[in-house]
């Protein structure tokens, strides 16, 4: 049995679960900007059914806003905040168990790169080697870190619009009917394919997709959404009861 799974999406809502089964989707990982674990299970399991599963992960931000790395955490029990040392998340990873993806390597300020790629092999179970968002060079350097470094490719739609859920997937050569069903198919690197459209459909996504980015990373926003300390994944806010003062950036 083969489970398609979308592994990083940003958005959830009724167009989402509608397109992704129009697409033949069994599973989508939601992973939403600066909010906590506990809010993204619960809308994710009031978006799963019968018909798709919604799996809730997070997607961290290491380092600080200037210097960010991504990481993705599929299977946390605890929360886990944003800019906090990229060695501090994975440390917390670990102790957690929990799958880590490499979402678009090496792109821009926001990525891990060959260097923590190398330094972080047994924590990081997959790398992303398709990314709708990029360019063919910025997806080929990708493909070939993942090659060079023997890791796992995965893909997703990084869907931040719903019209992009779907446009990649990776098709795991496992039934994937739960959470754990995943974070062990990436841990324990099952075969998969990295299913992708790169017609028109693709293009047109990549073009929505980039002018989308272009908003989201603008300091004005996340100057207001971010550094009061009292957002909901600043690592002071009370939620994290002071687990991660000693290693906040912010």
């Amino acid at each position: 049995m083969t489970s398609r799974v979308d592994c990083h999406v940003k958005v959830l809502d009724d167009r989402v679960v509608e397109r992704a089964v129009r697409k033949d989707l069994d599973v989508i990982v939601y992973a939403p900007h600066f909010t906590r674990l506990p809010e993204i299970r619960e809308r994710a399991a009031a978006y799963s059914s019968d018909d798709l599963l919604v799996i809730p992960a997070r997607e961290v931000f290491t380092g600080s806003w200037q210097n960010r790395k991504h990481v993705l955490a599929i299977g946390l029990e605890e929360p886990v905040p944003d800019f906090i040392p990229l060695e501090a998340a994975m440390a917390e990873f670990d102790r957690q168990d929990a799958a880590v993806l490499a979402p678009h390597p090496t792109f821009a300020n926001v990525s891990v790169g060959e260097h923590d790629l190398r330094t972080h092999a047994e924590t990081i179970d997959a790398i992303e080697i398709f990314n709708p968002k990029h360019l063919p060079l910025h997806n080929g350097r990708a493909h070939n870190l993942a090659d060079m470094l023997s890791m796992p490719p995965y893909t997703s739609s990084y869907a931040h619009l719903p019209r992009s859920v779907g446009i990649s997937h990776t098709a795991f050569e496992t039934p994937i009917e739960s959470e754990s069903d995943l974070v062990a198919a990436l841990a324990d690197g099952i075969g998969r394919r990295v299913v992708y459209d790169n017609g028109l459909e693709r293009w047109l996504t990549t073009a929505a997709e980039v002018g989308h980015l272009v908003y989201e990373n603008t300091w004005k926003k996340v100057d207001r959404l971010f550094l009061s300390g009292t957002e909901p994944t600043h690592p002071q806010h009370i939620a994290y009861e002071g687990r991660f003062d000693d290693v906040a950036v912010y």
